[in-house]
C-alpha cells in the first residue's frame, strides 16, 4: 500500500495539461506545486483541437484527460469551466466558450452576455470548474466554484473570458479583470478545485 501511494505521487508530479488555452496553462501552473514537471498538450505533441462533445463540465473535462491519457500513457488533468448566470437560468454554463458564436472569442462572448444581461436587475452568478485528472491508477473529478456579479460593462484589461465582468463575493469590489494572477488564485473557480484535487491526495 506505501509503495502504491509513493509511486502515484511521483507519477504525478508528472503531468499532461488537457488544454490549448494558454491563459488556463498558466493559471493552472500557478496553482501547482513548483517542483511538479508540467507539460502542455501541444508539448507534448498533440496540436489538434481536444474534444468537448458533452453537454456538462463534468463529461467535457473527463473526455479531454481521458484522450490525452489514452494517446500518451501519460497521467493527464483537465478542467472545464463555464459561467453560469442565474438570471440566465445557468447560461452560458458549459457552452460559455462558444456563448457568442462557434468563432470562440473572448469578447464576442462578453458582448453576448451583456447583450442578454440588459435591463436585469438580478447579476448573480458563479463560477464553476470542474478538474479532471486521470493517470494509470484510475481517474476522479473535483469541483471549485466561487460567487459573484456581473457588472454592466466591462472593468480592467487582465483576466480572459469573462473575468472583467464578473466581480467576486470574495474580493474588495474588484473584477477578475483587475487582479494579479496571484490576487485571482486566492479565491478562484479554478484554483479551489486543484486545491481539492490536492488535498484529496
Amino acid at each position: 500500500m506505501i509503495r502504491e501511494w509513493v509511486v502515484t505521487i511521483f507519477e504525478l508530479m508528472k503531468l499532461i495539461l488537457a488544454t490549448q488555452n494558454p491563459n488556463k496553462v498558466k493559471e493552472i501552473k500557478a496553482a501547482l506545486p513548483s517542483d511538479w514537471t508540467v507539460t502542455t498538450a501541444v508539448e507534448a505533441g498533440i496540436h489538434e483541437e481536444l474534444p468537448e462533445t458533452g453537454d456538462s463540465l463534468e463529461f467535457n473535462a473527463l473526455q479531454k484527460a481521458d484522450y490525452l491519457f489514452e494517446k500518451l500513457a501519460e497521467s493527464a488533468l483537465s478542467d472545464d469551466s463555464g459561467l453560469e448566470v442565474s438570471a440566465l437560468n445557468g447560461a452560458p454554463g458549459v457552452y460559455s466558450a462558444r456563448f457568442g458564436g462557434p468563432e470562440k472569442k473572448d469578447d464576442v462572448n462578453r458582448a453576448a452576455l451583456l447583450r442578454a444581461m440588459e435591463g436585469v436587475e438580478d447579476r448573480r452568478a458563479r463560477f464553476r470548474t470542474v478538474l479532471a485528472w486521470v493517470g494509470p491508477h484510475g481517474k476522479a473529478t473535483f469541483e471549485g466554484e466561487v460567487w459573484g456579479q456581473i457588472l454592466h460593462e466591462e472593468c480592467g484589461d487582465g483576466g480572459f473570458g469573462y473575468d472583467s465582468l464578473f466581480v467576486p463575493d470574495d474580493g474588495d469590489g474588484r473584477s477578475f479583470a483587475e487582479m494579479s494572477l496571484d490576487e485571482k488564485k486566492s479565491m478562484s473557480h479554478r484554483s479551489r478545485a486543484i486545491r481539492a484535487w490536492l488535498n484529496a491526495l
